[in-house]
This record gives structure tokens, C-alpha cells and sequence, in this order.
């Protein structure tokens, strides 16, 4: 079994990003996150610790807005609409799923491309349908198609299963699978049997959002499996989507939660909000 942790992933990813870095610091310019947290999830309140580290080990910024989770629409709306006119805020990036009470449909709406950093914006992900290669993706996606590339597992003519259809990962890693080659299911509440689809893969892609789903009986020998899943158990713990004590001794390769697509995640981030400010401030 090999272990697909995220380390040296996301270590090749910043050491290309350093000197771009340092290029703009020495014309006083500090590449600026800008993130808008509404209430205290824990998986958003994990997210955001790994970002604050990432950002700050490579000399760059991270300004956190935090409103209640009982915030109206109208209070959300005006804290984006800020960090949006904000020239010192190169990337934004929203933590979703929001309250139910609440629409991000204004934010998708009119949020400036140059800081869309998590391709939230329909022109942005229009690349990623289109199959471009230069094309950037939501940070999640394109972490889960680093990894695969960086550890050379074989997707032309492969099955892939993503559980999961969200916009943030299910439905932009299945178009980036897709463009590499792979003949793509995808699983979700309604699907019938969704453990033989599962078995039936070459590669699993978990973004469910759901603690542990994939026990043994989804996998089997000779398999990849990809846990995108950010979810805090009842003792407190972050884990998967996958349970990966129970599957890892079955599968091939799997990544672990924490030290897997999350840490490749905020370094996807960074990349995206570096190559935003050198944009920005026509630093090219």
C-alpha cells in the first residue's frame, strides 16, 4: 500500500512559487488572501488554521472576515462587497457550504475574476468545461489532479468514481478527470448501488462531505482512493470521507485526512492568489 500524503506535493508546488514571491516583496508588493468565514464550522475553522500557516511560512497575507452564522443576507452581502473593492485583497475566497439561510449568489455574481481564486465565477470555470489545459480550477480539484500527476498514477482509459456533485469539487474534478483522459461515474444520493460502482473503479475520488462513508465494502485490491473529505467526528477529530483504517490495508494507494489533498489545497490557494497580485499589480 502506498500512502499518497500531500507534503511533497505541496512542497514542489512552493518552491516554484518563491521566487515570484520574493520578485514582488522587493517592489513592496505582499500577495493578500482575503477570506470571508460566516460562523464556526469546524471543518472551515481546520481550512482556515492550514491556510494561516501557509500563507505566513512564504511571507504572504491572509485577512479574515468572520461574521455570525446568524448573519443576514444583507450583512453578508456588504462584508463581500468590501473585500471585493478592496486593492489590497488579490484573491477572496468564501467558505461554502453557507448557512441555509443564505445565497451566494450575489458573490458568484460579482466577484472581480482577477480574485476569483476559487473559480467560483462562471466565466472562470468556463476553461475547466471547455477541457483547456492552461485552464485553472477550483483549489480542491486541482489539488486532487496534482497529486495524481505528481505520484504518475495512469487515469488515460481508467475508471473513475467521484462520490459526490458539488460545484466546489464534484462536478470540476470529474471535467478535470475527464480532460485527463478518465471515463468518469458519478455517485451521489440517488445513485443505486453506489458500493458496486465504487468496487467496480480503478480510482475513487471521495468529496461527500460525509464523516467515514466509504468502508471496505466499497473497495477492493488494486485500487486508488483520493479522500477530498474535511469532517470533524464526534470526539472532536478531523477525518475523512473515507474510513482509511479499515480500507488502507485493502486498497493500493490512499491519501490520509489530515496530511493528504488539504495541505495540496492551500497550496493550490496560494499559487491562485500569487498569479492574481501579479496580474493586479502588473508585476509580469
Amino acid at each position: 500500500m502506498a500512502r499518497l500524503g500531500g507534503k511533497e506535493v505541496s512542497e514542489s508546488i512552493v518552491a516554484d512559487l518563491k521566487p515570484v514571491i520574493e520578485g514582488l516583496a522587493g517592489k513592496g508588493i505582499i500577495p493578500t488572501l482575503g477570506v470571508l468565514r460566516v460562523g464556526e464550522r469546524g471543518d472551515d475553522l481546520a481550512y482556515e488554521r492550514g491556510l494561516l500557516k501557509k500563507f505566513e511560512s512564504c511571507d504572504c497575507k491572509v485577512a479574515v472576515t468572520v461574521l455570525d452564522a446568524e448573519c443576514s443576507q444583507e450583512e453578508m452581502d456588504a462584508a463581500f462587497d468590501k473585500m471585493n473593492a478592496d486593492k489590497d485583497i488579490h484573491g477572496i475566497l468564501v467558505f461554502r457550504p453557507l448557512p441555509k439561510h443564505l445565497s451566494d449568489s450575489h458573490i458568484i455574481e460579482t466577484i472581480d475574476p482577477g480574485k476569483d481564486v476559487d473559480f467560483m465565477n462562471s466565466r472562470n470555470l468556463a476553461g475547466v468545461l471547455e477541457g483547456r489545459k492552461d485552464a485553472a480550477a477550483p483549489c480542491t480539484a486541482e489539488a486532487v489532479i496534482s497529486m495524481i500527476r505528481h505520484y504518475g498514477i495512469e487515469t488515460r482509459g481508467k475508471k473513475a468514481v467521484v462520490i459526490g456533485r458539488s460545484l466546489v469539487i464534484g462536478k470540476p474534478v470529474t471535467l478535470l478527470l475527464i480532460t485527463e483522459n478518465a471515463t468518469v461515474t458519478v455517485c451521489h444520493t440517488k445513485t443505486a448501488d453506489i458500493k458496486a460502482e465504487c468496487k467496480a473503479a480503478d480510482i475513487i475520488v471521495a468529496c461527500c462531505g460525509v464523516a467515514r462513508m466509504v468502508t471496505p465494502d466499497f473497495v477492493r485490491e488494486g485500487q486508488v482512493v483520493i479522500d477530498v473529505g474535511m469532517n470533524v467526528d464526534g470526539e472532536g477529530k478531523l477525518c475523512g470521507d473515507v474510513d482509511y483504517d479499515a480500507v488502507e490495508p485493502i486498497v493500493d494507494s490512499i491519501s490520509p485526512v489530515p496530511g493528504g489533498v488539504g495541505s495540496v489545497t492551500t497550496s493550490i490557494l496560494l499559487k491562485h492568489v500569487v498569479n492574481n497580485c501579479v496580474k493586479i499589480c502588473g508585476a509580469e
